[in-house]
């Protein structure tokens, strides 16, 4: 039997589909990689009291959901990068560290079923982790200069100062500002552990700063690889999706090819893009459409992305041959613009439109390029349903 200790936590959209997926085999999970049209993927998801057609946009929904609740505060299983305190990194995040309980472990095993499934469906799972993450994932050794210096600048700084102290005066100085005074450090959790054996007992010195230098660094290390947790998540992912395919990718291919990026290249989605009903790019209105997207900031990008297709992140790829429209598309693509539906009354009072399971939108044709920039805004900042389309 499953128990989580926090009640709350069972209410998550995560946590609900661990539940109803947890007597199915993985190998149900193992669906083929679709490509166009209304792809099939692992389950699917409906939210109660909605009315959705297709399947698309409340999977898309639901995976944007949960990469939202684990990088919260309720499941706990990631945490802010350290870094971030200083605005170093600031959010990403990295595995939590420390002694594992049987539901975490649980719920870890699912979080790597979600990379499997997310990385079949080929919709990019919007978190944001650091570089150790994924080097862990892979087995891959840390660098303690690198990887300590992105995840904990104020440790890597700490402990540089402390190795590069030229005399006993020095390194006083720096372990009084520290307040450090024996063999014990804090962890990632907060809570201070012995850095050897009695370590509360040894007290620092010019004769054994060096050892203490390495015993945090290898402390720092232990908690960022984090091996039990990430065995946990190796486990969940093994279930969907071969361990032998990462030893032919790097940390980055991986992360790119799970997460994708946050940036959206205008012209790669133009060039995945067809019109419908007589519709052409060079039409005046589709051209004020895209000026308006040239416009918007990067985080109002982000929000159309979402607005139109239910997808925080989309591909940077496609293995179809010059966007061409019979072509096998990496879903969502491609993106489809078409007329609004007959309704009568003037373009300009009228508001734009989406399917978000088949990424398309319906665009009035507004008079002027103010317009069809005030109407886009108000689409991507005022959208009342995601699950509308």
């Amino acid at each position: 039997m499953f128990v989580v200790e926090n009640k709350n936590v069972l209410d998550t959209q995560f946590c609900q589909a661990m539940r109803q997926l947890r007597g199915i085999p993985s190998g149900q999970l193992c669906v083929r990689l679709a490509s166009g049209g209304d792809p099939t993927y692992a389950f699917t998801v409906k939210y109660t009291g909605e009315e959705v057609h297709g399947t698309s946009g409340s999977f898309r929904h639901f995976l944007s959901q949960v990469a939202r609740e684990l990088q919260g505060p309720l499941l706990a299983l990631l945490m802010p990068c350290p870094s971030s305190a200083l605005n170093h990194n600031k959010g990403r995040y990295i595995l939590r560290p420390g002694n594992m309980t049987f539901s975490e472990e649980q719920l870890l095993v699912a979080f790597g079923q979600l990379l499997g499934i997310t990385m079949r469906a080929d919709i990019p799972l919007p978190l944001d982790l650091m570089s150790c993450f994924w080097k862990s994932l892979l087995g891959l050794p840390l660098d303690p200069v690198t990887d300590l210096q992105q995840a904990d600048c104020l440790t890597y700084k700490y402990l540089k100062d402390l190795s590069t102290a030229s005399s006993e005066s020095e390194l006083n100085q720096i372990l009084e500002e520290h307040h450090k005074t024996c063999f014990v450090y804090t962890t990632l959790g907060a809570g201070e552990v012995e850095l050897c054996t009695f370590g509360k007992n040894l007290s620092l010195s010019w004769e054994n700063h060096e050892q203490y230098v390495e015993s945090v660094k290898t402390l720092r290390m232990r908690e960022l690889e984090a091996r039990d947790r990430m065995e946990a998540i190796k486990a969940g992912l093994a279930s969907i999706i071969p361990l032998t395919l990462f030893h032919l990718m790097s940390p980055q291919d991986i992360e790119m090819r799970i997460c994708g990026v946050p940036e959206t290249d205008l012209e790669f989605l133009k060039s995945h893009t067809i019109y419908h009903v007589g519709l052409t790019e060079t039409d005046v209105h589709v051209e004020y459409f895209w000026n308006a997207l040239e416009s918007l900031s990067t985080e109002e990008l982000r929000k159309f992305i979402k607005f139109a297709c239910n997808q925080d992140r989309i591909p940077s790829t496609c293995p179809c041959k010059d966007g061409q429209a019979d072509a096998a598309h990496v879903p969502p693509y491609p993106m489809k613009i078409a007329p609004p539906d007959c309704r009568p009354g003037s373009p300009d009072s009228r508001f734009i439109r989406v399917e978000t399971c088949m990424f398309m939108l319906k665009l009035p044709q507004y008079s002027s390029q103010e317009v069809m920039t005030e109407k886009l805004l108000y689409a991507i900042h005022c959208r009342e349903d995601p699950l509308s389309g």
